[in-house]
Order: structure tokens, then C-alpha cells, then sequence
């Protein structure tokens, strides 16, 4: 039985630790974007989509711990690319919730290619540093 409590235990304390890292990239995606102006071009360019979709990679982990990074790595890149195309459906219903804060965020307002890389860079580093600090913790 104190197995079971241990495993659950642990599970807990990952789980709050993968939150942390999705509060983490949101401030700083967030942050990205606010002070954009005092920060190198190409970091204000980049870096918010990149962490937005470090925050999606994140989530996905928090989850589902008891899965393979690769499960929330690939989860995490079909979502993001599905909010990605979905910016190419242009119906005036959904086109009023992405002119709300919330509905820009989460939603995006117009399909842009690069979005797709800055996505997928954000995942591949946010899915190293998982490997990262999983690894480090087994040594």
C-alpha cells in the first residue's frame, strides 16, 4: 500500500512542478509581449509564440504525468497546429472572440506559417528540458 501512496505522491509533486513551468512560460510569454519594446527584436518577434506553446507542452505534461514526453510532445504540437490552421477559418462568430484578449491568446487572429516554427522550436526546447530534468533527477 505505501507504494501506492509514494507513486501518488510523486505524481502530485510533478504534476505541481509541470504547473509551475506553465505559469512560468505564461508570464513570460505575456511578459514577451508587454515589453516588447525593450527587448531584442528577435525575442520580441519569436519568443511569445515559442512560449505559448511551451505553456501548451507544459500543460499536457501536468496532465498526463504518467505518460512519455513524447506523448505530451506530439499532443502539444497537434493542438498547436490546430489553432494554427483553425486561424484560416475566418467566420465572423469566431473572428468576434478573437477580438477579446482571451479569445487573440488563445485563439490567434490570422494564419502565419512562421507560427507553425516558432511552435514546434518551443515544444522541441520545453520537451529537452523536460528530458533534462528528468534525466537529472535519476542521477
Amino acid at each position: 500500500m505505501s507504494t501506492f501512496n509514494e507513486s501518488s505522491a510523486r505524481r502530485r509533486r510533478v504534476r505541481i512542478a509541470y504547473i509551475v513551468a506553465v505559469f512560468a512560460a505564461m508570464a513570460l510569454g505575456l511578459g514577451s509581449r508587454t515589453f516588447a519594446d525593450r527587448l531584442p527584436v528577435f525575442v520580441a518577434e519569436h519568443f511569445g509564440d515559442a512560449l505559448w506553446a511551451s505553456m501548451i507542452y507544459f500543460g499536457f505534461r501536468a496532465c498526463f504525468v504518467h505518460k512519455k514526453i513524447s506523448f505530451a510532445l506530439w499532443c502539444s504540437l497537434a493542438f498547436c497546429f490546430a489553432i494554427e490552421f483553425s486561424q484560416l477559418y475566418q467566420a465572423g462568430w469566431i473572428n468576434r472572440i478573437r477580438e477579446t484578449t482571451l479569445g487573440a491568446l488563445v485563439l490567434g487572429k490570422g494564419f502565419l506559417a512562421a507560427d507553425l516554427v516558432r511552435y514546434s522550436a518551443g515544444i522541441a526546447v520545453s520537451s529537452l528540458l523536460d528530458m533534462v530534468w528528468h534525466w537529472r533527477k535519476r542521477s
